[in-house]
């Protein structure tokens, strides 16, 4: 098991009677495998990873490493679930400020002006590619920055544009996929059962983590073994069902309202962003669901974590740590000691981080009363992620199941576009 899932501090009162679920448990996850549910078309990604063909992969890594060895930036252009996957992958396996040889950038993600100002204004000196990631072809801020990715790459190289993007999106349908056959552009398939927020595992994810110099094997490899892991209906027995089990109960039978899933590293934080994306949207329907936050300790506790420790009492935290980090420094004496510090000397920053995050833990759960959900990893390495990811997935999918909402459906998200092109005058709007 690559996932420890503890509920030591969670407290009696907080924690479901398993036993009590066990035929609900088992008739949904009946339900998930038969894709007989709300939403059945997008459940590609069950499956996906021990479909997906080795000639696929194979290709993904040959065509990425032709990019690292002609190029020094790769744009990625999409939004949500097209570019927030392979963002938090990169961030969490190469760091925040990788030496990588290729620098992995994202447009496509805002309308700000000048953000994507400053973008393009960077990319007059880099030598660049682009990686547009987008099934229909015509999200708004995806399709508007990759028009003006187009000029600059027009501008700067000539005919050879084309041979600088890739695109990822419809098999046969679409604004790009009509692209792609007029131009010629080098293209991937999104599989048109797999919804945006779960699509990490498709080449949506998988070039730009080649691209970004990771072993994309390696993190389908974990998937697989995620799917083995938790490809069982007992409740009792599967920590995934068991984890998506206590958030449910924790809201709607305690009345919790948020949770807030934390983290002990910044370059897991866009983990917490990707799992933002893929519960509350997966599940914030019909006026129900868990609205999911983050933080990042310890950072945060000296902001949120005055609130949470004693604040309005409407949240649970979920906390996701790595035991041993990629690399480690250690503290050395210092000989005036005015920083009264040298306690420390001869101990490691993961040693003192590990002591913040077991003090949080008892400061939060004994005298905050807040109910804390543990999720340890060994170690943070491609193989690893894969295998959160899809945890994850399979838990979401079993969460909103058990509140009776589509995991897979966004149709909030389409009223503020509906509203958008009206005000833009968009004909049909």
């Amino acid at each position: 098991m690559k996932i420890e899932v503890g509920f030591d501090y969670l407290g009696e009162k907080n924690l479901p009677n398993f036993n009590r679920y066990k035929r609900k448990v088992a008739s949904i996850d009946k339900m998930i495998k038969e894709r007989s549910g709300l939403g059945n078309d997008y459940l590609g990604w069950l499956d996906y990873p021990l479909s997906v063909e080795t000639s696929l992969l194979d290709d993904i890594v040959l065509t990425a490493n032709e990019y690292r060895k002609k190029y020094d930036t790769l744009v990625v252009c999409g939004i949500g679930g097209s570019y927030l996957g392979s963002k938090a992958s990169i961030d969490a396996l190469r760091g925040l400020k990788s030496s990588d040889s290729m620098e992995i950038i994202y447009l496509g993600n805002s309308l700000d002006p000048n953000y994507v100002s400053e973008i393009l204004d960077y990319l007059n000196k880099r030598n660049f590619a682009v990686c547009v990631i987008s099934k229909s072809g015509t999200t708004t801020e995806t399709s508007v920055s990759f028009r003006l990715l187009k000029e600059k790459l027009k501008e700067k190289y000539g005919d050879d544009y084309r041979n600088r993007i890739v695109a990822v999106t419809d098999e046969t349908n679409g604004a790009l996929r009509k692209e792609v056959n007029n131009e010629g552009y080098k293209a991937y398939v999104l599989p048109g059962d797999i919804g945006g927020r779960y699509s990490v595992m498709t080449p949506v994810g998988l070039f730009p983590l080649a691209a970004a110099g990771i072993d994309i094997k390696a993190f389908i490899k974990g998937m697989n073994e995620a799917r083995g892991d938790f490809d069982n209906g007992d409740i009792l027995t599967n920590p995934c069902y068991q984890y998506a089990l206590v958030r449910y109960y924790l809201h709607t039978r305690k009345k919790y309202k948020v949770e807030m899933f934390n983290v002990y590293e910044p370059r897991l934080s866009g983990v917490s962003e990707w799992f933002k994306q893929l519960f509350d949207e997966s599940e914030g329907k019909d006026g129900k669901a868990l609205l999911v936050s983050s933080c990042t300790f310890t950072t945060d506790l000296h902001s949120l974590g005055q609130f949470i420790q004693e604040g309005n009492k409407i949240l649970f935290e979920t906390i996701l740590y790595v035991k041993h980090p990629n690399n480690d420094i250690v503290i050395k004496e210092d000989k005036d000691n005015l920083d009264g510090l040298n306690y420390l000397s001869g101990k490691s920053l993961s040693f003192i981080n590990q002591k913040a995050y077991l003090g949080t833990l008892k400061a939060h759960y004994e005298n905050g009363n807040v109910p804390n959900i543990t999720l340890t990893l060994d170690k943070m390495d491609a193989t690893n992620l894969g295998y959160l990811y899809y945890f994850f997935m399979k838990a979401c999918a079993m969460s909103a199941y058990l509140l009776n909402v589509n995991p897979f459906n966004q149709p909030g998200v389409e009223v503020y576009k509906k509203n958008m092109f009206h005000l833009l005058g968009k004909e049909g709007y």
